[in-house]
């Protein structure tokens, strides 16, 4: 057990990667983050690590289309993975970059978790699911946010959440759910827990 919690404050950006072969040494521990594109796994990441210009926030979908690596000390790291869906990309391009994401899901042994970060208004889409089943195949624990709840009311965005936990009772690996915004700073303690739970194995 690693005695000190990670102070995401002090998350630092390292590299930029567009294959697996550029990335760190695969050791420590690393958690992904991963979404949609505009699920807004950007504005997530800024608000985890109180630095509204670590991850690149773009109007656009799909503007991250590497890799990029986050430094929090000596052996843990966040990895802000490639969004994808509707960006106005070449097909093709798409298509490496789910490649890409499934690679590194099923190879780097050093990653201890992912967190998905889903549109509440537009849970589970395909993708969602596809990464789910990558993930159920790694045995690889998830944890989903449901972001953009301030979107919806409480009693909508709840029921959302009891779908969606109903849903997940079909996978064989851990996964968890929550409620989250970062307009409205709802879920930030509850993701900070989870992580710090895989960060400390």
């Amino acid at each position: 057990m690693r005695k000190n919690n990670p102070d995401f404050t002090q998350a630092t950006f390292l590299l930029s990667a567009a294959q697996l072969t550029q990335l760190p040494p695969d050791q420590g521990i690393e958690v992904a983050f991963v979404g949609r594109s505009n699920a807004g796994k950007s504005s997530v990441l800024n608000q985890l690590t109180q630095n509204k210009k670590l991850a690149r926030v773009s109007k656009t979908p799909g503007r991250t289309q590497l890799i990029n690596v986050f430094v929090l000390d000596e052996d843990r790291r966040l990895i802000d993975l490639p969004g994808y869906g509707y960006a106005k990309v070449p097909q093709a391009m798409k298509e490496a970059w789910q490649r890409t994401l499934g690679d590194f899901l099923v190879e780097r042994d050093c990653l201890k978790g992912v967190v998905l970060v889903m549109d509440i208004r537009h849970p589970l889409t395909e993708f969602d699911q596809n990464l789910l089943k990558w993930a159920e195949e790694s045995a690889l624990p998830v944890h989903i946010l449901l972001n953009k709840a301030d979107k919806l009311s409480f009693g909508l965005a709840k029921n959302t959440l009891l779908k969606v936990i109903r849903h997940l009772k079909t996978y064989q690996t851990a996964i968890s759910c929550q409620l989250y915004s970062t307009l409205k700073t709802i879920g930030r303690d509850e993701l900070k827990d989870q992580l710090i739970g895989w960060y400390s194995t």
